[in-house]
């Protein structure tokens, strides 16, 4: 989910909360099967399962599993067969949203998150009515504690980094997503703590939402959508202030 800055961050922390209940390491062994069918199970020719192996065992998913999605995703293990599928639609207030979708049936899946903006407040779109406003990037955290910005920036422009910015405990780095594996090993290598390192959507431009109730309004849809098991990622191009976004996420 992204759309305002802080909400890598705050996202982040709500994943470690969704681990304790086992959902997200569902959604991440997914990720890895798909990864893994699509172009193979090695992850030095797979940038996309490399990306998707590391963010699993970020999230403390247990190496076996991961091993066992890749093998499931390659055919040396039975496993089912999953279609992606991308979702657009809007949020209360106009806010765009962008959901990318995993499922083993399109029709049930389609009916459900169609259900869910409607009874939220939000309705759905057709295909390229709200794509156009995000684009993928690589956002990877890196633990802010004992930092000196000055090196951290210098290894992030000397490895592709594009945006640096602090965010609480973490610094956030930017960066085009085929620079995302080799700018998280550099920075691994130069001694950051490297927190996480994904390839979300991030939007292009922005929609205000100022007032508590509207704020309320749009993170209920985005985190009834995200908690859909069939949901692998939310986006939405919403503009919440950080204090405002910080209460109505607390």
């Amino acid at each position: 989910m992204s759309g305002h800055s802080k909400w890598a961050t705050i996202k982040h922390k709500k994943g470690a909360a969704d681990a304790k209940r086992g959902k997200l390491f569902a959604k991440l062994i997914r990720q890895v099967e798909v990864a893994a069918r699509q172009g193979g199970g090695d992850p030095d020719s797979n940038p996309t399962l490399r990306t998707m192996f590391q963010k699993a065992r970020d999230s403390s998913v247990p190496l076996d599993t991961i091993e066992r999605a890749v093998k499931r995703g390659t055919g040396e293990l039975e496993g089912v067969s999953y279609e992606q599928i991308t979702y657009e639609g809007y949020a209360p207030g106009g806010v765009a949203v962008l959901i990318e979708i995993l499922t083993d049936n399109r029709n049930r899946t389609g009916a459900e998150v169609r259900s869910l903006f409607s009874k939220n407040g939000g309705s759905m779109a057709e295909p390229g009515a709200v794509a156009w406003q995000f684009e993928r990037k690589g956002v990877i955290l890196v633990v802010a504690d004992g930092v000196d910005e000055d090196d951290l920036m210098m290894v992030g422009l000397d490895h592709g980094a594009d945006d640096l910015a602090q965010e609480g405990e973490y610094w956030r780095i930017t960066c085009e997503p085929t620079d995302l594996n080799g700018l998280r090993d550099a920075l691994a290598e130069a001694g950051f703590t490297v927190e996480s390192a994904e390839l979300p959507m991030l939007a292009t431009q922005s929609v205000e939402v100022a007032d508590k109730e509207g704020a309320k309004a749009v993170m209920r849809l985005i985190d009834i959508l995200d908690d859909h098991d069939d949901v692998q990622d939310v986006y939405g191009n919403f503009d919440i202030p950080d204090d405002l976004l910080e209460e109505i996420t607390a």
